[in-house]
C-alpha cells in the first residue's frame, strides 16, 4: 500500500492543498474569513445552485431512460448484444468536450435539428441534460445490469405464483434487491454530473456555469485564486459526501446478496411485451446514444465542397496558427501519453486493489475512498495545481513530459481498481496460503497464483485506463504544452476559435478520437467476465 499512497500523496494531495493555500493565504497569514465572503456573492451562489439542481435533474433523467436499458442488457439475449454494450459504453469514456461536440453539432444552431426544424437547445438546461443522460448511461447499464443479471429470478417468480401482480413481485422482491445498485449508480451519476466541465463548458455559454466550470473562470480568466480555492474546498467537501455514501451502497452490495451465475438468468425474450421493451431500449439508444455521434462523424465530412475528407486533410497543416504543429499531432502524442498513464495506473491501481484484498478496517476503507477522489474533485485544480507545485527540485516536472501521464494516471488509477477489485477477491484465498506454506515468497505466489487467475481483468482495466487517459481534460488543457496537445486539448482550442475549417477540424479529431474509444471499448468487451467489476 506504501506506493500507491505515496503515489496519491505526491501527485493528488500535495497539488491540490497548494493551489488551496496559494488561494487562502496572503502575506503568510491564513485568510479562513474568505470562504464566508465568496459563498455571500449572488453570482457564487446561483452557480453552487445550479450546479446541485442540474446534478439532481441529470442523476433522475439518466436513471429513468437508463434502467429499462439495464434490464435489457441483464436479462435478454439477442443478436449483436455485445456491440451494443460497447457502444453504449462509448460515450462514457470520450471527453466531455467531444460530448458537448456532438450535441452541438445536433442541437446547436446550425445543427441536424435547427436544420430540419429549427429546433436549437444549445444554451439551455435542457441539452446540458440530455448531454448528461449520453455521457453517463453506460454507468447505469453496467452498475445495475451487472447485478440484476445475477439476482436469481426464481424468487421473484415464487412471487407470482402466491398470487403477486407482476408489478407487485418486482416491487417487494426485485426493486429491494436492486435498490444498492441503484443508488450506487445514482451517486455516481451525480457525482459526474456535479462535476460536469466540458459539457457545461460548451453547451451552456456565459449563463450556466457549474462549480468546475467557475472554477476554470477565476482561475485562467480571471486569476481570482482566493474564489478558487473557495469553490475547490466546497467540492472537495461534496464529493467527499458523495463518496462516503457511495462506499456504503458498494457495501450493502458485496454483502447483503445471494447471486446466482448469469447464464441462469438471461434469455431470449418471450412474448410481444418483452419484444417491445427490447423495441424501445434500442430506438432510445439510437437516438440519444448514436445520433449524436453519427452527427459528428457527418459534421467531419460535410466539407464546403461536398461531403469528403477535407477537413481530416486539413489535420496535416499547422498553416492555422492555433498550434506550433500540425492538428494530427496530437493524435500521435495522445496515444504516447495514455500508453505511459495505462502502465501507472495498472501498476498504482493493481498494488491499491491487492492492498484492499488483503487488508480490512476503517483505515483501508478511508483509502478505498481516497482512491476514488479523482473522479470529483476539481481536475482543473489539480492541472493548475501541478504548476504551482510541482515546480522545485526534486519535483520540478513543469518542463517534462511525464507531467501530463501522471495527471491522466490520477483518473485511471479508479477504474483500475473497481475492475480489479472483484475478481480478486474472488480469488480463494487457501491458494495463497498453501503456495506460502510450500515456500514461495510473496512475489513468486502474485506471479503463478493470482496473476493468471485476474490476467483477463487486468486486460480490461488496462484497456479502461487506456481509454480514460486519452480523454482526459480538465488537467491536461492546463499541462499539455503548446507544441505537445493532445486530441481533447486540440479539439478545445480548434471549437474556441471562429471560421468553418476550425469547426470541421474539431469534428474530425473528435471522430478519431471516437473511433479510437470505441475499437478499444470493442475489445474489451469480447475479454469481459462477468466479475470484472462496475466498469
Amino acid at each position: 500500500m506504501a506506493l500507491p499512497v505515496a503515489f496519491f500523496a505526491v501527485f493528488f494531495a500535495y497539488p491540490v492543498a497548494a493551489i488551496v493555500a496559494r488561494g487562502l493565504k496572503i502575506d503568510g497569514a491564513w485568510r479562513f474569513g474568505r470562504i464566508a465572503e465568496v459563498l455571500a456573492q449572488s453570482d457564487i451562489r446561483h452557480v453552487l445552485w445550479f450546479t446541485t439542481w442540474q446534478a439532481l435533474a441529470s442523476t433522475a433523467l439518466t436513471l429513468l431512460i437508463a434502467l429499462p436499458g439495464a434490464y435489457v442488457f441483464a436479462r435478454f439475449d439477442f443478436r449483436g448484444k455485445q456491440v451494443l454494450r460497447a457502444v453504449v459504453t462509448v460515450p462514457f469514456v470520450l471527453p466531455t468536450v467531444v460530448v458537448g461536440t456532438a450535441f452541438l453539432a445536433l442541437v446547436g444552431r446550425g445543427g441536424l435539428l435547427d436544420q430540419l426544424w429549427g429546433v436549437r437547445l444549445d444554451t439551455t438546461v435542457w441539452a446540458i441534460l440530455l448531454a448528461h443522460v449520453f455521457f453517463n448511461y453506460a454507468v447505469v447499464v453496467r452498475t445495475v445490469g451487472g447485478l440484476w443479471s445475477q439476482l436469481d429470478p426464481r424468487q421473484e417468480e415464487a412471487a407470482r405464483m402466491l398470487g403477486a401482480s407482476r408489478f407487485a413481485a418486482w416491487r417487494k422482491v426485485t426493486l429491494p434487491a436492486l435498490s444498492p445498485a441503484v443508488a450506487a449508480a445514482a451517486l455516481m451519476v451525480f457525482l459526474f454530473t456535479f462535476t460536469s466541465f466540458g459539457v457545461v463548458q460548451i453547451l451552456g455559454g456565459p449563463t450556466f456555469s457549474t462549480l468546475e466550470v467557475e472554477i476554470y473562470r477565476q482561475t485562467s480568466e480571471i486569476f481570482d485564486l482566493a474564489t478558487a480555492a473557495v469553490l475547490t474546498i466546497v467540492q472537495f467537501v461534496a464529493v467527499g459526501a458523495i463518496l462516503a455514501v457511495h462506499a456504503w451502497t458498494v457495501r450493502r452490495r458485496e454483502t447483503a446478496l445471494r447471486l446466482v451465475a448469469p447464464e441462469v438468468t438471461v434469455h431470449r425474450p418471450r412474448g410481444a411485451g418483452q419484444w417491445a421493451l427490447l423495441g424501445g431500449v434500442l430506438a432510445s439508444i439510437l437516438v440519444l446514444l448514436v445520433l449524436p455521434l453519427g452527427v459528428l462523424v457527418q459534421r467531419s465530412l460535410d466539407a464546403p465542397g461536398g461531403y469528403g475528407f477535407a477537413y481530416y486533410k486539413a489535420l496535416t497543416s499547422a498553416d492555422s496558427g492555433i498550434f506550433l504543429v500540425a492538428p494530427i499531432a496530437a493524435i500521435g502524442n495522445s496515444l504516447e501519453y495514455a500508453l505511459a498513464a495505462t502502465a501507472i495506473a495498472v501498476v498504482i491501481g493493481g498494488l491499491a486493489a491487492a492492498a484492499l484484498t488483503r487488508r480490512t478496517g476503517r483505515l483501508v476503507r478511508g483509502f478505498d475512498a481516497l482512491l476514488m477522489l479523482p473522479l470529483g474533485v476539481s481536475a482543473v485544480t489539480v492541472g493548475f495545481g501541478f504548476l504551482i507545485a510541482l515546480d522545485e527540485p526534486p519535483l520540478d516536472l513543469r518542463s517534462s513530459w511525464i507531467l501530463v501521464p501522471l495527471a491522466q494516471a490520477l483518473v485511471g488509477v479508479p477504474f483500475v481498481v473497481r475492475t480489479m477489485l472483484p475478481v480478486l477477491r474472488a480469488v480463494d484465498g487457501r491458494l495463497r496460503e498453501a503456495a506460502a506454506v510450500l515456500g514461495a515468497s510473496p512475489w513468486r505466489v502474485w506471479r503463478e497464483v493470482d496473476l493468471p487467475l485476474v490476467r483477463r481483468a487486468l486486460l480490461i482495466a488496462a484497456g479502461f485506463a487506456f481509454a480514460v487517459s486519452l480523454g482526459e481534460f480538465g488537467a491536461t488543457v492546463f499541462i499539455a504544452r503548446p507544441d505537445n496537445p493532445t486530441l481533447p486539448v486540440a479539439v478545445a482550442r480548434l471549437l474556441g476559435r471562429a471560421g468553418d475549417l476550425n469547426y470541421g477540424q474539431a469534428m474530425a479529431l473528435s471522430t478519431i478520437l471516437m473511433v479510437v474509444c470505441a475499437v478499444a471499448l470493442l475489445l474489451l468487451e469480447r475479454i469481459r467476465t462477468e466479475r470484472t467489476g462496475e466498469f
